[in-house]
Formats: C-alpha cells, sequence, structure tokens
C-alpha cells in the first residue's frame, strides 16, 4: 500500500504544489492516506497538521476518459464555490500529470455523516436510523436540489459546461442507444423486455415540458449525500459531481424520487428497495416540495418521472447482458433481470392507468 500511496500522492512534487496552490493546507509534512479507491477514482486524505482535506484523482491505471472526468469535476466544485448550494469547496486543481502522474483536485474534507450501505440496507446516523428522523431526509436532499436549481450557471462561469440546448429531445434517443450498446460492448443480443416499447413510444409522443436551463448532479441518492450532525436533517454537501452536466435540473428530481411510493399506486410493494419506503415521503409530495423552491409546473413533473424509470431500466440491462457475457455471475444477471422486467411493466401499467 505504501508503494501505491508514493505513486498516487508523491510526497514531494505534491508538497511543491500544495504549498503554491493549496496554503489553507497548512505547512506542516504531508501525511496521506486511502480514504477510498475505485475504478474510476481514487480518493485520498491529505493532512498536514491543521485542517485535513481531500485529494481526488484516476486511479494509477485509469479507464478512458478519467482525466478528463477529474478536471470537469474540480471545474463544477470550484464554480460552485461562489454559491449556496451544499457541496465539497474546492481548493485548486492540477491538470498536470508531471506533479502525481495525472490530473487532481483538492477539496474539503466535509464535517457530517453519510448513509451506510450494508447487508443491503441503510444504516443512518442516530436519530436518523428510526421514524420521524429518516422522514426529513428526503426534504433535506431536496433543498440542495432546489438550491442548485436556482443558480445562473452562465453568471458563476458554466455556460459552456453542456451541449447547447435540445436536452429534453435527445434523453430517449440517449437511454435507448445506452440499450442498444451492449450489443457490441457485451456480445448481447437482447430480450424483448414487456412494457419497454410502450414506455418508449409514450416518451416520444408526449409533449415535452417547457425546457428550463439549469445545472443537473446526475446522480441523485442517499449515497451521494452527506448530512450536518444532529437533527433537525440538513444537508451537508453533494458529492461525487462526475456526471453533472447543463441541461433541465427537473431531471434530478425525477431521477431521486424513482423507487418512491406514489400516490397514484399506494398498493405497490418494494421488495428490492435499500430503504423502507413507508418511512420517506411520496414521491409527489418530494415533486410539489421541488416545484414550490424553484417554480417550476408540477404537470410536467411526470414527464420527468416516467423517462427516470425508463432511464433506469436502460441502464441497468447492462447487468443482465454482463452476466449473459460471463463478467458477472448468473445469480447477478437473474437478480437484475427481475428489476428491469418489473421497472418497464410498471411503467406501462402507470402509462395505460394516465390513459
Amino acid at each position: 500500500m505504501e508503494a501505491d500511496l508514493d505513486k498516487l500522492a508523491p510526497i514531494g512534487p505534491l508538497t511543491e504544489w500544495l504549498d503554491a496552490h493549496v496554503p489553507e493546507l497548512g505547512k506542516g509534512p504531508l501525511k496521506t492516506s486511502l480514504l477510498s479507491g475505485g475504478t474510476s477514482n481514487v480518493v485520498l486524505t491529505l493532512d498536514r497538521g491543521e485542517k485535513p482535506m481531500v485529494m481526488r484523482r484516476p486511479p494509477e491505471v485509469p479507464p478512458p476518459g478519467a482525466e478528463k472526468g477529474v478536471l470537469r469535476e474540480a471545474r463544477i466544485l470550484t464554480a460552485l464555490n461562489q454559491t449556496d448550494v451544499p457541496h465539497p469547496v474546492c481548493y485548486g486543481s492540477c491538470p498536470d500529470d508531471s506533479v502525481a502522474g495525472a490530473p487532481f483536485y483538492v477539496m474539503e474534507k466535509v464535517d457530517g455523516w453519510a448513509p451506510n450501505l450494508r447487508d443491503e440496507k441503510i444504516h443512518n446516523e442516530p436519530p436518523f436510523d428510526r421514524m420521524p428522523y429518516e422522514y426529513g431526509i428526503p426534504f433535506a436532499i431536496v433543498d440542495g436540489l432546489v438550491k442548485l436549481a436556482n443558480v445562473d450557471y452562465e453568471a458563476i462561469g458554466l455556460g459552456d459546461y453542456g451541449k447547447p440546448g435540445r436536452f429534453l429531445e435527445r434523453q430517449v434517443d440517449r437511454w435507448s442507444g445506452q440499450l442498444a450498446s451492449y450489443k457490441e460492448r457485451y456480445g448481447y443480443e437482447g430480450r424483448e423486455l414487456e412494457g419497454y416499447r410502450e414506455t418508449e413510444e409514450w416518451l416520444r409522443g408526449a409533449k415535452l415540458p417547457e425546457e428550463v436551463r439549469g445545472i443537473i448532479h446526475g446522480d441523485v441518492g442517499t449515497p451521494n449525500m452527506m448530512f450536518q450532525w444532529g437533527p433537525p436533517a440538513r444537508l451537508a454537501a453533494m458529492i461525487d459531481w462526475e456526471l453533472s452536466t447543463i441541461g433541465d435540473p427537473m431531471i434530478d428530481i425525477g431521477w431521486f424520487t424513482g423507487g418512491m411510493r406514489d400516490e397514484d399506486n399506494p398498493d405497490k410493494e418494494f421488495p428490492n428497495a435499500l430503504t423502507n419506503p413507508d418511512h420517506f415521503p411520496t414521491k409527489q409530495e418530494l415533486a410539489r416540495y421541488y416545484c414550490a423552491g424553484t417554480g417550476r409546473n408540477i404537470e410536467d413533473f411526470r414527464w420527468f418521472s416516467l423517462l427516470s424509470r425508463f432511464k433506469s431500466g436502460c441502464l441497468l440491462e447492462y447487468k443482465v447482458a454482463q452476466a449473459e457475457a460471463g463478467i458477472l455471475p448468473k445469480e447477478t444477471g437473474r437478480f437484475f433481470s427481475r428489476i428491469v422486467e418489473n421497472v418497464f411493466k410498471e411503467t406501462a401499467a402507470e402509462i395505460r392507468r394516465m390513459s
């Protein structure tokens, strides 16, 4: 591990860079430790005896696009420093791979707690592990989404952060194309998914909401949130901005509420839920709360909600494709196969109820 750390965070060059660019970290001897490591990013703690911070960089053998993704994430966090959006403060970024072997950035080590995924359940920090405190957690997340949606992205220098225009028009093609790509990527011929065609046709034929452009986080859920200590539930920071872009931010509330209780289908069960949905508000409650804070039309929420389920089904089918290709166990493929099937069946059933 020491050898790995030497490569990921070489003390000499990194100390010199930190002296010049992140004086807030202090001037003492630099100590590093691995906080988390994944296939796309590695997170390390930097400590010089004063205010510990976090360094985020690609792994030693980075996947395609990882370097660009790190700098993109640094850019949005730096821009958000000008706002009241809960996020880790970015203190500096380095595009020069001669310092640490890859681009990286240094951000705040957020003081707070994060939901802990263990044994397929979320264990929250007391007292948020029981009612009524659990109920406030989604509202705290939506408070953050409201602040994000209300940011003037051009005023903070993100005018060219996403593709211009027609964001909503591109969505169905984007995710149906993702599903089709598994054939080339994994040799997966695909399968007939009951409800898929009905869902796709409805999304293509429905009147699109009037597009509002703003910042999208892109992966909103409790694993990517940190909360302040003690009740009431308050967001400390939204983390993991790798999928952020400019588009219609109502995408985020549609995605976040995808697995929550539905007022139009109150008897639905959630056998595969990571949390007990009975402890959370309904998706419509959160959507109304979001719309009150952003001025959006609640009538538009249904389109975003259905799109989020179409997207999740198209994305999760890659697990089935990987299992067919022998990359994942067959049991894992069967587990996700059932989830995908249910997503499209239930979405199509909702469309029929609307007719």
